[in-house]
């Protein structure tokens, strides 16, 4: 029996260095447990249905989105029109320092039977195109009734 190592090495191959391993053409070795095929995409997680198309959709953290058009400086707060691509909400306040944005967060807030709280602006602070996420727990359908709702009120 042979020492610890004491193993065997190949001519000209200094400590340490390993000799390539060789397999015969048209064998195959053997897969790791729980390897997977690289070319192959396999993901664990079924796949997610698309969003739905319209304003309203599901972010990936499970968090209700809206997209805004926003109109500010108008007379008074209301949605004025709900369309495939956005919810355009005329706003009571100027767009200057933020006032617009906070007053945009309060009526729908209010429209939409949340806190205050729970909505809040995600994207566009400086552009009339907004996104606006929803904290609470609320289903997309949910808010789609309740902005309809308002569109048929004006």
């Amino acid at each position: 029996m042979l020492p610890l190592g004491s193993g065997l090495r190949l001519l000209g191959a200094g400590p340490g260095v390993r000799a390539p391993a060789r397999v015969p053409a048209g064998v195959e070795m053997p897969k790791a447990a729980g390897a997977t095929n690289k070319a192959k995409s396999q993901s664990k997680e079924p796949e997610r249905p698309l969003p739905p198309l319209g304003p309203v959709a599901v972010d990936a953290k499970g968090c209700v989105t809206i997209a805004i058009h926003a109109k500010p400086g108008s007379k008074q707060n209301a949605i004025t029109d709900l369309t495939a691509e956005a919810v355009s909400v005329a706003i009571a306040a100027p767009p200057s320092e933020g006032e617009a944005n906070a007053e945009l967060c309060r009526y729908l807030s209010k429209v939409l039977e949340l806190r205050k709280s729970d909505v809040v602006l995600d994207k566009g602070g400086k552009s009339r195109e907004k996104v606006v996420k929803l904290w609470a727990s609320t289903t997309p359908e949910e808010i789609l009734e309740k902005l309809q709702k308002q569109v048929e009120k004006k």
